[in-house]
């Protein structure tokens, strides 16, 4: 029986993956840290109702701090969920025909919700939490599928404004990495990661990197030129026999998520191509409404396009 395609849209529980450091810049983007929960309701419900209707059939929630977890209740913002509110979110998502897949993002650049632990990268106390906390999620969500541990973009350039910078490399990166793959692993879920690792690290990455653990390179722009390294990984994966959810977006512009879905149907290969995610990259917060309904938008229209294929 062939898998249907995913049609999947991240959406944030948790908010707090950015920064640190708060600049009039960053405020005015939400890409700050906030100790409250950053979540209007209303929308969540909104959002989702309208995934459905768009005939999509998955949402990536990511979780981060704003679940009051059993295993580790401090690091919750101010109004997180609690775990028996979030096991009924969860059984609402999928009598719309939704399957929820958690994330939590381990990168170095994304970890301000693991609060103090986000300070003892690497350290044994840093790893019994993250231990614990995966395992929860994973109970929470049922034994999901599928486990998002997110890993893009832990570069100096990407923390240049951080006031805490950590930046992992060589043996250290993937020795973390697949301590969280076997956490996820255990708690019969395949791992799910970024792939912009391998913008920068190619030779490492096709030494290194398993071929269980499901890819999605992104890349948010209107041109889909192979010169470009974000596009021409689409083709490296492929090349190397990876499983794809290649990943767009209506941060930058209103085409690319339709452009996105057609790069990825005529150049990967249909039994590696495992579907599609959008992020529209915004707090689930009113004033954001039309920009992820419209996220939501795109997708209902590459959906339709597929159709006709």
């Amino acid at each position: 029986m062939t898998t249907p395609l995913i049609w999947a849209n991240l959406l944030h529980l948790s908010y707090n993956m950015w920064c640190d450091r708060s600049t009039p810049e960053r405020e005015a983007n939400q890409t700050v840290y906030k100790p409250f929960l950053r979540l209007d309701a209303p929308l969540w419900d909104d959002i989702l109702l309208a995934m459905a209707g768009a005939g999509m059939n998955m949402v990536v929630i990511d979780v981060g701090d704003a679940v009051k977890f059993d295993s580790h209740p401090e690091l919750a913002v101010k109004g997180a969920w609690t775990p028996s509110k979030l096991r009924r979110e969860l059984d609402k998502i999928r009598k719309l025909g939704l399957e929820p897949i958690p994330k939590l993002n381990f990168s170095t650049c994304h970890d301000l919700w693991l609060g103090p632990y986000s300070r003892c990268i690497s350290t044994p106390i840093y790893y019994e939490v993250c231990k614990e906390v995966i395992a929860e999620t994973a109970a929470l969500f049922g034994k999901p599928r599928l486990f998002h541990l997110g890993m893009d973009e832990e570069t100096e350039r990407h923390q240049r404004s951080f006031e805490y910078v950590v930046i992992r490399q060589y043996d250290l990166w993937w020795r973390d990495f697949y301590f969280y793959q076997e956490q996820v692993e255990r708690a019969g879920c395949r791992a799910w990661v970024w792939s912009d690792y391998v913008w920068n690290h190619p030779d490492l990455f096709w030494r290194h990197m398993p071929k269980s653990v499901l890819q999605s390179n992104w890349y948010y722009g209107a041109s889909f030129s192979q010169k470009l390294n974000y596009v021409q990984a689409y083709l490296d994966l492929e090349k190397h026999g990876y499983d794809q959810v290649p990943t767009g977006s209506n941060w930058s512009v209103p085409v690319n998520f339709e452009r996105t879905v057609r790069y990825g149907a005529n150049h990967i290969e249909p039994r590696r191509l495992k579907g599609f995610l959008q992020c529209s990259w915004r707090p689930t917060m009113e004033a954001y409404r039309p920009h992820q309904m419209t996220a939501v938008d795109q997708v209902a229209k590459a959906i339709r396009w597929r159709e006709r294929q």
